[in-house]
């Protein structure tokens, strides 16, 4: 046996579909991801939260069907809602990292259920624009609060590489949008 023969297909499961997740193209995604579950990670320390990266399953309705999605980073908060490779309960946050074959997906399909499952705070992620889109999920709907495009001349009049990002339900988190994108240069 080969060592593709032991690789984890990533999957995700909609509306009874299975959809075959493709491997991103490129190192940018996994920098991107490696960077905020670092920082995530190291303030959660201590904490009845963690944070998964690409490898736990969110069944976003587990008593109606056994769909599931796999987002890139997500903040689980209680335990006893995990089984095996799975959690069933609501994520108090959730990123995806956009790629070519993915962005569409993020934006809509996936949008519209971590909304409707009541995803407190989803970001999406575009290593290859450098940008950061952040939703806050208001009376069920999710609102757009911040966008940002990463500009790291200090020259330019719209500098922001120092910007400081806070998670909602965690304010202790915070990142720089320097650091989302560190190493990608």
């Amino acid at each position: 046996m080969g060592l593709a023969e032991f690789e984890r297909k990533k999957d995700e499961k909609i509306n009874g579909v299975i959809y075959n997740m493709p491997r991103p193209s490129g190192y940018s995604y996994c920098i991107v991801n490696g960077n905020i579950h670092r920082i995530i990670a190291n303030r959660l320390r201590k904490s009845r939260c963690f944070v998964s990266v690409e490898n736990l399953d969110f069944k976003y309705h587990p008593d109606v069907n056994d769909d599931y999605l796999c987002p890139d980073i997500m903040i689980v908060c209680d335990r006893k809602k995990l089984k095996g490779g799975a959690y069933s309960g609501v994520p108090r946050f959730i990123a995806e990292t956009l790629s070519p074959s993915t962005a569409k997906k993020d934006r809509t399909e996936k949008k519209e259920i971590y909304e409707a499952a009541g995803v407190e705070e989803y970001w999406i992620v575009a290593p290859q624009g450098k940008s950061v889109e952040i939703y806050y999920l208001e009376n069920g709907k999710y609102i757009l609060e911040q966008s940002y495009i990463l500009q790291n001349d200090k020259e330019l009049e719209h500098y922001n590489a120092e910007t400081v990002i806070s998670l909602r339900a965690f304010p202790h988190i915070q990142m720089t949008l320097e650091e989302i994108f560190d190493g990608m240069d």
